[in-house]
């Protein structure tokens, strides 16, 4: 089953990352006051940018990642996925790798 990483854009410009099968829904959710503690009374959220993901495993992952970032490197890394989609930022890569562990041999 597919899982989305998303990034939105709080109405008092902070950013919030989650994990979704369906991103517009879960929107919908957090809007509603019904997402997560951290995005109530902080809407409308705007989508920023979305990552597909294969697992769900793989989703938490990224989420988790993106998360430990400060905030000046998350609008790096999102000004970097909007204007090339398809490429995962190398702090997030990096960060991506020595989380899993795959960059010791």
């Amino acid at each position: 089953m597919v899982w989305y990483v998303y990034v939105a854009r709080c109405a008092d410009d902070t950013l919030y990352c989650g994990i979704a099968r369906d991103v517009a829904a879960r929107i919908a959710e957090h809007d509603a006051g019904k997402g997560a503690r951290y995005t109530r009374g902080r809407g409308p959220l705007s989508v920023v940018v979305t990552r597909r993901c294969k697992t769900q495993g793989d989703a938490l992952r990224l989420e988790y990642a993106f998360k430990q970032l400060p905030r000046a490197a998350k609008e790096s890394i999102l000004a970097e996925m909007v204007a090339h989609p398809r490429r995962t930022p190398k702090i997030l890569r990096a960060r991506l790798l020595s989380r899993t562990g795959r960059d010791r041999r």
